[in-house]
């Protein structure tokens, strides 16, 4: 089966990006002929490409038809739709919220996929897609890419920060704080911070406490490492064999990380840390969220969108094309979705950061002498004020380099 899969971006290692990535591997090796396209292109192009499966950010120079299309992302899966007409679709969701992720409605998407029990609600309860066409796959490990590392020690040495959007002035300052109030050496590793490897396996395999969400949790629990869900929006806790199941149905994503993020929220989940129960979550993660039962899946849904006849309703595709456009063409005149969650994501990181370096300046403060804080002419002070501009420049930097 010839399969065209896409995605907004096969730039960085994240994410839909990464499922994309596994899953066309895993198809391959099933003997199946996958293809992905995607406007952007960057490392994970490059993986899928040593893979020998074909990648291109142009549908035009694809010279023969898929037999089925694997969207996600509307603009992209609207673009594949209309580049091969009479070839049926399957519409992949991967969160509640983003813009990007807003299921496109045309005939010929036969079938849609949830990755979480959240993700379906927006499907069927917003955006009024039938029940019976939503299957929910929850996210899967290539346990391949990550072998269980040895046992966990009793006490925690080493934690790692496995996020993409973390640094040393948001979430890095609150949990290098809380990891050093137990001994811990912390790492951060993820394209905001600068630090990235491509063997995550190999990085996680080195650690004790991993701090991540999303597909990074589930890859750390894969591992054996004992993972604390959190990220700079948030904090959802140590993930233990009785909250597990809970987590995973959310994907282990933002409608998890309800309290919030301190050195002392933080600092509290650390102090759960059990590598007991570490390791039977490790043993639950390798049986039940192994990829090869969601390729199993996918090929029955494939199979599914293909045994039904598209039919030739030209009318009702070109009203499903300007409904689209219409739709489109509200979000980039008004401060919609796309503009508005960016510009919120954008706040939201800048105002952690002010609040981490309020933290710090006012912990410094305190080790004053009382002269220096009321004269303001001591040493200290102009060092205080050098700190600050140094953090807040060094965020900016780095959030600006994250944004290219």
């Amino acid at each position: 089966m010839r399969i065209l899969l896409t995605n907004n971006t096969l730039a960085w290692r994240s994410g839909s990006e990464l499922y994309v990535r596994d899953l066309a591997i895993a198809l391959k090796r099933r003997g199946h002929e996958p293809m992905a396209f995607s406007p952007q292109l960057g490392d994970v192009a490059d993986d899928l490409r040593d893979a020998a499966i074909p990648v291109t950010n142009d549908l035009r120079a694809i010279g023969e038809h898929p037999d089925v299309i694997h969207g996600q992302h509307h603009l992209e899966t609207m673009a594949a739709i209309a580049r091969f007409p009479g070839i049926p679709a399957v519409y992949v969701c991967h969160g509640f919220l983003p813009w990007q992720e807003a299921p496109p409605r045309h005939p010929r998407i036969r079938r849609h996929v949830a990755v979480d029990d959240l993700v379906r609600e927006r499907l069927v309860l917003e955006c009024g897609v039938a029940p019976e066409d939503v299957s929910v796959l929850y996210n899967f490990v290539d346990l391949s890419r990550f072998p269980p590392r040895e046992p966990l020690p009793d006490v925690p040495r080493r934690a790692l920060v496995f996020n993409g959007h973390a640094t040393e002035e948001n979430f890095g300052l609150f949990a290098r704080e809380a990891c050093s109030a137990l001994g811990v050496e912390l790492s951060i590793n993820g394209y905001a911070s600068g630090r990235v490897v491509s063997d995550s396996g190999s990085l996680l395999r080195g650690y004790d406490i991993v701090f991540a969400r999303a597909r990074s949790a589930l890859e750390a629990m894969a591992t054996g490492c004992a993972v604390i869900v959190a990220d700079p929006q948030g904090v959802a806790g140590l993930v233990t064999p009785e909250n597990l199941d809970s987590l995973r149905r959310r994907n282990f994503g933002a409608s998890t990380l309800t309290t919030t993020l301190t050195t002392e929220s933080l600092r509290l989940e650390i102090a759960k840390y059990d590598p007991s129960g570490a390791a039977q979550v490790r043993d639950a993660v390798r049986r039940d969220a192994a990829i090869d039962p969601v390729v199993d899946a996918y090929e029955e849904i494939y199979a599914d969108a293909l045994s039904r006849p598209c039919g030739n309703d030209d009318a009702a595709e070109r009203d499903a094309v300007v409904g689209y456009l219409q739709w489109l063409s509200v979000q980039t005149k008004v401060p919609g979705l796309y503009g508005w969650s960016e510009l919120r994501k954008s706040h939201d990181a800048l105002a952690l950061a002010v609040d981490a370096l309020r933290g710090k300046l006012d912990r410094a403060e305190r080790g004053l002498t009382p002269r220096a804080r009321d004269e303001g002419d001591a040493p200290a002070k102009p060092a205080l004020e050098a700190a600050s501009a140094e953090t807040v420049g060094g965020f900016l930097s780095r959030w600006l380099k994250s944004r290219r």
